[in-house]
């Protein structure tokens, strides 16, 4: 546990940024030596003499075994996160293959430990699940190619546990927070637009986690295993922060305190509607494949995941290695709600 090396693959991503910050911060579970950071972009992040970088790509299956040289534990956040605009064999290639190479470049180099970042989409049917738990099976098939190259990274880490490597996969709820790139920007560009939709009824309900209690969580399974806690080793967790909510009332939220108006007050699409405004969107991109590839974000798939209820049980992260939120509900809240905030401050023109 003293000074422990840490090689952190998408450091430079959303929640890489916020494992940085928990990795490095004085109050972390785990002391940390060496934080050595993994990703094809560059870590912009504060500077600490701890860092070191290694910009190279997650398919490179010598990169990441030079990289694992001397490193106690990995923490792999690497992934695309993607719902139809990325090739399908792109996704399957990062997602699930560089997973497995990761798995063999740990063993190869004799790392302790290694945590990754699954998805509760991995065990997404396409329709609603309600309270389920960590027994919740894999679905026979999935709705699409993030979904299945999840679920096959998570079976290949968790196969990978044993006294040499102990694994752990944690499956975050919709993860959110200031510069968040999946939700709050498109939301905000609705608003900043004067034409605000919503999609289904309202009735559906989700779960989310702020980024940076994610980054935490990691952290603490880390130090339960580090410290002799094996219950969490070569097992998957549900991680969240707070109560289950409709995805777009929780957003509205944020949206509208960061100073924005939304314009309708009340509009939401009804899910058939939407539906088939989805399959009209992915009907015109089939048409404009012979001149331009392009995915549409409208989707049925975006759609369906929207509308449909998905909530679990968050105790038996609770109960086999201790996590607890390190970040209320309302500090998280108003921690995002300030970065958006200060954006409408950086753009507004300076008098004189």
């Amino acid at each position: 546990m003293n000074d422990m090396k840490i090689l952190l693959t998408g450091g430079a991503g959303f929640l890489g940024k916020a494992l940085v910050n928990e990795i490095l911060s004085p109050d972390a579970p785990v002391p940390c030596g060496l934080l050595r950071i993994f990703d094809l972009n560059r870590y912009t992040g504060p500077a600490d003499e701890r860092i070191e970088m290694v910009q190279a790509d997650i398919q490179d299956r010598q990169a990441l075994v030079d990289a694992c040289q001397g490193i106690d534990a990995v923490i792999h956040a690497a992934a695309i996160v993607d719902w139809g605009t990325h090739p399908e064999s792109e996704v399957y290639a990062v997602n699930y293959e560089g997973t497995c190479r990761v798995v063999e470049a740990c063993r190869t180099a004799g790392v302790k430990f290694l945590i990754y970042t699954g998805s509760l989409d991995a065990i997404y049917t396409g329709k609603s699940m309600t309270g389920i738990d960590e027994t919740a099976p894999y679905p026979a098939s999935h709705p699409n190619m993030y979904c299945k190259s999840k679920a096959l990274a998570e079976k290949a880490v968790m196969e990978a546990n044993s006294d040499a490597l102990m694994t752990c996969v944690l499956r975050p709820a919709d993860i959110y927070g200031p510069a968040d790139p999946f939700h709050i920007g498109s939301l905000i560009d609705m608003a900043k637009g004067g034409f605000y939709v919503r999609l289904g009824d309202g009735t559906a309900h989700s779960q989310h986690v702020f980024v940076g209690n994610m980054a935490h969580a990691h952290l603490q399974v880390l130090q339960a295993l580090a410290t002799g806690n094996m219950t969490p080793a070569g097992k998957a967790y549900f991680i969240t922060d707070g109560v289950s909510s409709n995805f777009f009332k929780f957003f509205d939220a944020i949206i509208e305190g960061a100073g924005y108006r939304i314009r309708p007050k009340n509009l939401w699409i009804p899910k058939k509607i939407a539906y088939s405004i989805g399959a009209c969107a992915e009907f015109m991109a089939l048409l404009a494949r012979p001149f331009v590839r392009y995915n549409p974000k409208f989707s049925r798939f975006a759609v369906i995941y929207t509308c449909a209820d998905f909530t679990f049980k968050p105790e038996k992260a609770q109960k086999d290695f201790g996590f607890r939120p390190k970040y209320l509900h309302d500090d998280s809240f108003e921690m995002t709600v300030k970065y958006y905030r200060e954006q409408i401050s950086n753009q507004q023109p300076q008098k004189g």
